[in-house]
């Protein structure tokens, strides 16, 4: 955010928002919003590995590979189990805090970038563990993460942005 704001002031954007949606859509539309979602994985990915490694830290777990915590889905769920506590309070803390980042990175635009986002997450999952993922567990994790971080940055893009914001009473007279 600093680091946008410092840019800004020297004429230079370092991002770019897509505004209102717009069936006629250009190159430089498209190119914004693939920048978007870039920043937005490279964001997630990225809070991510914080979140699980300060969780690895906290619960003093030793026996996990923090490379493949976000992909791993074979952990037996227990909530005895450490490194299980770790998987899931990681990928939660992550949705969350995801959500936040992501009403600052595209406004109002933060449930289909969540999303996809997800989405994409589950096809690097399937591509790194060489499986399509069947435990029940890592699905409602990856859910509820989905709905908290949709929640959040909804919420938070409605706060931050409320003047962008286009409401049904302002469509009638359209």
């Amino acid at each position: 955010m600093l680091l946008d704001y410092c840019c800004r002031c020297f004429g230079f954007t370092l991002i770019k928002r897509h505004g209102p949606l717009s069936l006629k859509t250009t190159p430089s539309d498209t190119w914004v919003v693939l920048q978007n979602l870039l920043m937005c994985m490279v964001c997630f990915y990225s809070l991510y590995y914080v979140v699980v490694s300060l969780c690895i830290g906290l619960l003093r777990v030793h026996e996990i590979n923090s490379l493949l915590a976000p992909f791993d889905y074979t952990t037996q769920p227990s909530w005895q189990s450490p490194k299980y506590l770790v998987g899931v309070i990681s990928t939660e803390v992550t949705y969350i805090l995801g959500g936040l980042i992501f009403a600052w990175i595209v406004e109002e635009w933060v449930w289909d970038y969540a999303i996809t986002v997800t989405l994409l997450h589950v096809a690097m999952t399937v591509a790194v563990m060489s499986d399509f993922p069947s435990a029940e567990h890592w699905w409602i994790a990856l859910g509820s993460g989905l709905v908290m971080m949709i929640f959040a940055g909804q919420l938070t893009a409605y706060k931050l942005f409320r003047s962008n914001f286009v409401y049904p009473a302002e469509l009638q007279n359209f």
